[in-house]
């Protein structure tokens, strides 16, 4: 479980293979795909290494297929794939096939130069008869002919030579046609036999060709296959060093910790199937380089962790947002496009990929379009759910309400054609008598949609909303930032970062959070006036109370209001939440870097009295331990790397990082606005197309209203898909997407590591496809 919220425990081994084994034992690695493998060659030129002769026949070997894959397709014939995954065939079996391919390869090229030959000399034979009948009709015609008479001098055959000239010049064939009408029927009989028999091998020839093509159609993914997982196997053990006995391999190589049994099956399987005696050796080995990040997916969350390894690939074991993000992303997303007519739509088309996912995946489209939406398809799905909950919460179904339970309002003088007519006279007012005095049971009044004061109500609610959820998303990433330092026992950073962090964030806009929550449950409205000198008429302004805190300045209420704190003692304790959120910016900026010199300070004294120590025992003057004064000088926590960090670069950084979060404190709480902006968009452009589009339609009575509106749904939903979930949908996507990567990313995401590369077959022939459909 713990892979699942952190990238896997890595670690260095060292491989120790007979040369004998090494062959079978990789192909068993490449088919499990858990091993990283290092090049200890890499000053070596790739010519000059060991197995690059096997390379090169693999090559060759692949480029024989491809010819015979150019030519199956050139005959549309369907090349067959049972989706099977053969296994590496052994060195052995490459003489089998490469005399397989050059056998089908010779085969098929002297079949298809004996076709080009039968077809040039069948072109030939067309040409003559056609001229043979030319020649025939122009010389049975009976008609006069005038013809002018000039003398030609030329001696032997120049004449001759020089026609043939320009009969080379125009490109033109010359056949030979007899002057006898009786020697040119002959001739032409005698065409027109070869031509039939031509016809007949031509025939033959195209039936041994299209055999030869259906026979390798069957087995040229197979073969494909094999011959790439040969080349794979080759270019890995390049990668090895031999020993000085020249009989054994020696490799390096990234594995998961919990993977090492499954590795050393792998490896031993590969020894049976080599058949040797002697076990391979895999021995873990001690660094100090950092390890490749390596989180384990599943075909739910490799889509959700996609996103994060696009913005940058974890630090070695630092904190994976994706479990909390399958939650958070199409929640944030949801917030924005709440409709539940369009999040309907959406999930449909999530669960339509996600129930067909097998045969869409076998289809492998060059689409990149598509490829996006399928490898997103449970991203869509769940965006789609979410969308329907946001909307029932808002109660907004296509620019439309579902009336459930029934209004907690009594709203009278509203006639059939208000509501038609989309008119917007009512105000609604929660002092009047309208209000029944119980709230709706879920999400929205429906009566909401038809009052004038709609959008305000709205803004106020959506605004609030927006705010609430955005500092809760920030204090949670600062919260994983401790569980990130705890895990790295970097105590240092949770108590120069951490803390200032949280007290800084929550004393100031969390407690802002706080006073909508205290607005709410304690203002409300009335017309009572026992309620006016209890004070709850006068609602103050949360935005005006903040900036007033921040400028610490009293908030100036109504007269008619007797206290003006929303709870007792609102001002002391406004105060002394300003003074320790202002405390934690010089705690922030200072701490660390002071900690750090300090420690380096104590650090050097302690390496003095050491070499003072020492000098002092080898002089006999004294026999003490080293080690007694090690305990007495503390080394700060977590600052191994910034051992060889001037102080100057140190002081800088922390003072970019403390004016980052000071300053992105505030722009990422006004950043999270944007789901109300967004959400609040998505509504009225939605309730602008019922009403300009939709409504038209509605509004046609008779037959002709039935037309009407068959052809204006037609409208009005493909500018709802093209418009309102596409576009729409792929805006409220990318505000998400940033959202997360600066918003949420920025309080405990480094991204500083590099991606685990396995040595996988699966990989290698995806890769592989992918770039032959290109």
């Amino acid at each position: 479980m713990g892979s699942l919220f952190r990238s896997a425990e890595m670690t260095l081994c060292q491989l120790f293979l007979q040369s004998e084994a090494a062959y079978a034992c990789v192909s068993e690695l490449g088919e499990l795909g858990l091993v990283q493998f290092r090049d200890l060659n890499p000053d070596v030129n790739v010519f000059q290494r060991k197995f690059v002769n096997e390379v090169r026949r693999c090559d060759e070997m692949e480029r024989k297929l491809r010819y015979l894959e150019k030519e199956i397709k050139k005959d549309e014939i369907p090349m067959l794939d049972t989706g099977e995954n053969p296994e590496a065939p052994q060195p052995r079996e490459m003489i089998d096939l490469e005399a397989t391919f050059e056998k089908l390869e010779n085969e098929l090229r002297e079949v298809n130069q004996n076709a080009e030959a039968l077809k040039r000399n069948f072109l030939e034979l067309t040409e003559l008869k056609q001229i043979l009948r030319k020649t025939q009709v122009f010389f049975d015609e009976g008609d006069q002919v005038y013809k002018s008479v000039f003398i030609i001098f030329f001696q032997g055959d120049q004449l001759k030579t020089r026609v043939k000239k320009i009969c080379e010049g125009f490109r033109a064939t010359l056949y030979p046609c007899p002057e006898a009408p009786a020697d040119r029927r002959e001739m032409a009989m005698g065409v027109m036999t070869r031509i039939e028999d031509l016809n007949t091998v031509l025939g033959q020839t195209q039936d041994h060709r299209h055999r030869v093509l259906v026979a390798a159609a069957k087995n040229i993914k197979n073969w494909f296959v094999k011959v790439r997982k040969i080349k794979a196997i080759y270019h890995t053990l390049n990668l090895f060093n031999l020993d000085v006995t020249q009989k054994c391999l020696i490799a390096e190589c990234w594995v998961p910790v919990l993977d090492l049994e499954n590795i050393q099956l792998a490896l031993r399987r590969g020894t049976e199937r080599s058949g040797s005696s002697v076990p391979p050796i895999l021995n873990r080995m001690d660094t100090p380089e950092d390890p490749p990040t390596y989180n384990h997916t599943n075909k739910f969350t490799t889509a959700f962790q996609a996103l994060y390894d696009s913005y940058g690939i974890a630090s070695y074991r630092e904190m994976n947002p994706t479990p909390y993000t399958i939650i958070t992303f199409p929640f944030l997303f949801a917030i924005m496009f709440g409709d539940f007519g369009h999040g309907t739509l959406m999930a449909l088309f999530g669960v339509w990929m996600v129930m067909n996912e097998k045969p869409l995946a076998a289809k492998k489209s060059d689409n990149e379009i598509w490829n996006i939406f399928f490898g997103g398809r449970y991203i869509i799905m769940l965006m789609g759910f979410f969308s329907m909950y946001t909307g029932l919460i808002y109660n907004d179904v296509f620019a439309k309400s579902l009336n459930i339970f029934g209004s907690s309002w009594k709203v009278t003088n509203v006639t059939k054609d208000y509501v038609l007519n989309m008119q917007t006279e009512h105000m609604l007012d929660p002092a009047s008598t309208d209000y029944v005095g119980y709230p709706y049971p879920f999400g929205l009044d429906p009566v909401w949609q038809l009052s004038k004061n709609k959008i305000i109500f709205l803004n106020s609610f959506k605004m609030k909303l927006s705010i609430i959820i955005g500092i809760t998303h920030m204090l949670f990433g600062v919260a994983i930032s401790y569980f990130k330092n705890m895990h790295f026992n970097n105590r240092l950073n949770i108590i120069c970062e951490f803390i200032p962090q949280v007290i800084f964030l929550s004393f100031l806009f969390f407690y802002m959070v706080i006073l909508m929550f205290i607005k709410w449950f304690k203002y409300f409205a009335s017309n009572d006036r026992t309620y006016i000198h209890l004070g709850t008429r006068c609602a103050p302004s949360i935005l005006i109370t903040f900036i007033n805190m921040v400028l610490n300045k009293e908030t100036p209420f109504e007269d008619i209001c007797i206290t003006s704190d929303m709870y007792p003692g609102q001002m002391v304790i406004q105060k002394i939440l300003l003074f320790c959120a202002f405390v934690c910016i010089p705690w922030m900026l200072l701490a660390k870097p002071l900690m750090i010199q300090r420690a380096r300070k104590a650090a050097s004294l302690h390496l003095v009295n050491h070499n003072q120590l020492h000098s002092a025992t080898e002089n006999g003057d004294a026999e003490q331990s080293i080690h007694n004064n090690t305990s007495q000088t503390p080394v700060a926590q977590g600052q191994d790397e910034m051992d060889e960090e001037p102080m100057s670069e140190i002081y800088i950084h922390q003072g970019i990082h403390t004016i980052e979060y000071v300053l992105g404190s505030i722009s990422h709480t006004a950043s999270y606005l944007r789901l109300w902006a967004l959400s609040l968009a998505h509504a009225q452009l939605s309730e602008v197309l019922w009403g300009m589009v939709l409504n038209k339609g509605l509004t046609v009575e008779g037959w002709a209203g039935g037309v009407a509106l068959y052809i204006i749904f037609a409208v009005w939903g493909a500018l709802t898909i093209s418009i309102l979930v596409l576009m729409e949908g792929l805006s409220a996507f990318l505000h998400t997407l940033r959202l997360h990567w600066v918003e949420f990313c920025s309080k405990f995401y480094s991204g500083a590591g590099y991606a685990f590369q396995p040595f996988s077959f699966e990989v290698i022939l995806d890769a592989a496809g992918q770039i032959k459909e290109e």
